[in-house]
């Protein structure tokens, strides 16, 4: 197999590998938190990789120590692109089959990019989570329900209505998580999964995917609409704004329950 030398950027950088194609976000010294920057580098490459008939298969992965702390809070949700929704993902129409490679936190937005992908392989020392209840706020890049649909239901609460973060060996179990591998191996261990996926007819694979998406899309657009509802309700609360004025402020919220 020949390598492509890896292309450059300085938020995302791509890489060929015979029918592979790896995606890795490089926003290191914010954890890979998504901004309108690195939504539409990953939005791009992504672009490339459905667009592509020689590109089969993908792996989306962060750098050794972090895949993503989720939104750029500073940012004030401005990383939504057309074609892929929030962070060039979340709500992209997918035809080539999407593996994320875990490495450190996926937390937030960085967990529902993970959902966003067709399998996960993770370090053994990688931690999940959806901390936004933390905050005063709640999931709304797809978490509340692609957790349901990925989780038993009441793990999946757990998941969301605590808060805390979770190791890659408690959603393996759970039955979210294909691969649990050392750290540092995350990357090589999906390039392997991969590579076996793309031995197979790429017709056949991206039809058995495009078979399934179709299902999972009808299940979320009652998902979204519960979710926007959901939303609104937080939006108009003091204890988002405190919330997010407490993790500004490093200190703990002080809750009034309005």
């Amino acid at each position: 197999m020949t390598d492509v030398p890896m292309t450059e950027d300085p938020i995302v950088t791509t890489e060929r590998r015979g029918h592979v194609f790896v995606v890795s976000m490089r926003r290191e010294h914010k954890r890979n938190a998504v901004d309108r920057a690195l939504a539409e580098g990953l939005s791009a490459a992504l672009d490339q990789l459905d667009d592509d008939p020689d590109l089969w298969v993908g792996v989306l992965t962060g750098t050794p120590t972090v895949f993503s702390a989720g939104s750029d809070l500073k940012s004030l949700g401005d990383n939504v692109t057309e074609r892929g929704g929030e962070y060039g993902i979340i709500r992209r129409a997918r035809t080539t089959p999407l593996i994320a490679a875990v490495e450190g936190p996926a937390l937030g937005g960085g967990l529902e990019i993970a959902f966003s992908c067709d399998l996960i392989v993770a370090a053994d020392d990688a931690t999940f989570g959806l901390p936004e209840v933390k905050r005063g706020l709640v999931p709304t890049s797809a978490g509340l329900f692609r957790s349901l649909q990925a989780l038993p239901r009441s793990l999946a609460k757990e998941l969301v209505l605590t808060g805390r973060d979770v190791d890659a060996a408690w959603l393996e179990r759970a039955g979210l998580i294909n691969r649990v591998v050392a750290s540092g191996e995350a990357l090589a261990a999906a390039l392997e999964l991969a590579d076996d996926i793309a031995a197979n007819g790429p017709v056949a694979v991206q039809a058995a995917l495009a078979a399934m998406e179709r299902i999972i899309r009808e299940l979320d657009e009652r998902g979204w609409e519960a979710t926007d509802e959901a939303r609104r309700r937080v939006e108009e609360s003091d204890d988002a704004k405190e919330g997010i004025a407490a993790f500004f402020e490093r200190r703990p919220p002080r809750w009034t329950a309005r």
